[in-house]
This record gives C-alpha cells, structure tokens and sequence, in this order.
C-alpha cells in the first residue's frame, strides 16, 4: 500500500474543491480526498487558519481568498488578463458575442478571462474551467503552437468526444492543427456543443511563443466566420504587441 507525503495529503484536500464541488463538509472533503476523518480535520483546520480555505455559519469549507491571493502572481493569470482586458473588450463591442482568453496547462485549456454578453449563445464555460485542447477553439490555436513531440502524442489520444462533431480521429485532428498553422486561426464548430462556434487566434509574448489564445463564440447557425477572423485576428495581435511582440515584418 502506498503511504502518501504530508504534502501529498495537503494538496489532496485542496483538490476536493472543484466548479462542482465549489463547497464542501468536513466528511465530503474526507471522502473525495481519500483520508480518514481524523487526518481531514486537522489538514482542514491548518488550511483554513492559514487562510486557504473559509469555513461558513453551517460548518462548510469554501476555499480561501489567500489562494486568490497567491494565484493572482502567476505571469499567465491575472497579469495577462489585465493585459489583455482592453483588447477583449474591444472585441465584445465589435460582436457583443462571447469573447474568452484562455492558456495551456498540460493537455488541457485553462479560461483566465470570459466576456459574455446578454443574448450571446450558451457555454459551457467559467473563469477556471478547463477542457481537452482539441475540442475548442483556443485549445486548437494553442495545440497548433505546441512542439511536435507533444502534438504527436496528444494527437495519438484518446480523444474525448462531447458531441457527434468533436474531432476524435488523430489523422484528422492533424490535419486541423496544419490548417491553424497555414491560416493563423482556429475555427471550432459544434465540438463542445451543437449550436456554438468558435474562432480562436494565439496570442504571442516577446520572443514569439505562443502564450495564450483569444476566441470568440457565436451561434452555429448564423456564423459568419469571414467577418469574425479579422476582429479576432486583431484582438490577438493587439495582446501579443501589449506583450512586447513583434513581427519579424511589418504588413
């Protein structure tokens, strides 16, 4: 059997806390995070009186603001989005569309900023949500730009499938990911669900990495992609040169 570190433990009861499960008991957090009752409550009480997690009238945990405080310093989060909120903004008034900033953590695409307007189509996304790169629009902008040995076992699966229209074949999804590189923009359509799409373009930092991508997502069915990819592409470029991006050319 294996014994797990005290850091092991820490970070599991941490990991109990998720966009379902935003809060939790003493005995929830016990279960989810496999430790007894006993070794719960006293990593709970450390947490909560160094401020990592707030326990309400009733008796249940939330996470704390000190870890607001603590992942507020991270260079991909609060200070890209800070960054980047002039441009996003820009781009809503231009569509009054969903508008959403997103980075790359692993194989997944982590939303740092969401612009989301009355009428705008549903999503199925919050400040924090993560899904699999190749079901999105920014996740598509940001696997096109990674190294050709993660895109190839990334490609090689599984591919999760969310709808009948997700790319779930490796050859295919290959094919896209050479398709964003040509063009310089992604389109997703009808992979998370049937009735949204997307048009994502990287965002670049100084030395031309790709750092983040900006998408837009409108409703599947009246989309006009020809008229979203320039405002996108100019979102996109506007963050990149903020960043301290240049183009080895001027257009």
């Amino acid at each position: 059997m294996t014994v797990r570190s005290a850091p092991d433990r820490l970070l599991a009861v941490l990991a109990a806390f998720d966009h379902e499960h935003p809060a939790l008991s003493l005995t929830d957090i016990s279960r989810r995070a496999g430790l007894t009752l006993t070794t719960a409550h006293r990593l709970v009480g450390a947490l909560t009186d160094w401020g990592a997690l707030e326990r309400d009238e009733s008796g249940v945990y939330q996470v704390g603001l000190r870890l607001w405080e603590i992942a507020a310093l991270a260079p991909r989060g609060l200070a890209l989005r800070q960054i980047a909120l002039p441009y996003l903004e820009d781009l809503y008034e231009a569509t009054h569309e969903n508008v959403q900033l997103a980075v790359r953590d692993g194989g997944e695409v982590v939303y740092i900023e969401w612009i989301s307007g009355h009428s705008a189509v549903g999503v199925h996304i919050r400040v924090g949500a993560r899904w699999p790169l190749h079901a999105t629009g920014v996740g598509l902008a940001l696997l096109a730009h990674c190294g050709p040995e993660f895109q190839e076992e990334y490609c090689a699966g599984p591919l999760a499938s969310f709808t009948p229209y997700t790319i779930t074949e490796p050859a295919r999804l290959r094919r896209v990911l050479a398709e964003v590189r040509r063009t310089g923009v992604a389109v997703s359509s009808r992979q998370v669900t049937d009735d949204a799409l997307s048009v994502a373009a990287p965002v670049r930092g100084p030395g031309g990495a790709v750092l983040a991508a900006v998408s837009v997502v409108v409703p599947q069915a009246d989309a006009q992609v020809p008229v979203l990819v320039p405002a996108v592409r100019l979102a996109a470029r506007g963050i990149s040169r903020a960043l301290g991006w240049r183009p080895a050319k001027e257009p």
